[in-house]
């Protein structure tokens, strides 16, 4: 599954910043603790920006892969899937570059001990006067505008994951969605999630709602005539 948070086209690379903690419930697999379920067995762990950056072939390939398993557009209509894919580039270069951004990837460990790139969370921080709200200006709740007013809320602008996680255990904590979402949260005490969907990407905003996303109070019949994006809460 893919969430999209649209941004503008980068134009340099991503410069690198400082460390980011790996916390220590997540720096061993799941499954190899006391009665942890094999679904966990991911290692869930976060990039700095320099990271981001050398490993962005393999980001591509998960986006590429995770991707072709949403509902595809009819021949000759949207994009080409390497025009998406040039698209999720330039998206998460120019996300990488906001203030507070953090990325978190989920690794498999094979049979020969190398690593496999699963899956993939990222976002940030947005602000009352910042442009993440770009066109949904008009249609938000107040109490948003307010907890954004002092930093409240944390954009988790994409979340790359196979068909097993948006359709198998949704509900229960340790689907690996629901580890990186609430991994991205934790840092940020208090914080309320916001994600944009897509207004007719049923099958996202359905594994979305599983998760535990809610439409903004907001959410009117009206608002789908001006915004082509739905706004998701997590709180």
């Amino acid at each position: 599954m893919t969430v999209h948070v649209p941004g503008h086209p980068a134009t340099s690379r991503p410069r690198p910043v400082g460390r980011h903690p790996i916390a220590s419930d997540d720096s061993v697999p799941h499954s190899r603790r006391r009665g942890a379920p094999p679904e966990e067995g991911e290692f869930v762990r976060p990039l700095n920006r320099r990271q981001v950056d050398d490993r962005m072939w393999e980001l591509d390939e998960l986006y590429e892969r995770t991707s072709s398993c949403a509902p595809r557009e009819p021949a000759n209509v949207g994009p080409s899937g390497r025009d998406r894919c040039t698209a999720f580039q330039q998206r998460l270069a120019d996300h990488v570059r906001r203030p507070g951004f953090e990325l978190l990837v989920a690794e498999a460990v094979g049979p020969s001990g190398a690593r496999d790139l699963t899956a993939c969370a990222y976002g940030f921080p947005v602000h009352r006067a910042g442009s993440w709200w770009r066109d949904l200006d008009g249609h938000l709740p107040e109490d948003l505008l307010d907890v954004a007013a002092v930093d409240g809320l944390f954009a988790i602008a994409d979340i790359l994951v196979e068909r097993r996680v948006r359709t198998q255990d949704q509900t229960r904590d340790w689907n690996l969605a629901r580890r990186l979402q609430k991994r991205l949260l934790r840092a940020h005490t208090g914080a309320v999630g916001v994600t944009l969907v897509d207004r007719c990407d049923m099958e996202s905003y359905r594994a979305l709602q599983a998760w535990g996303w809610r439409p903004s109070p907001a959410e009117t019949w009206a608002t789908s005539h001006f915004v082509s994006h739905r706004l998701l809460v997590l709180r």
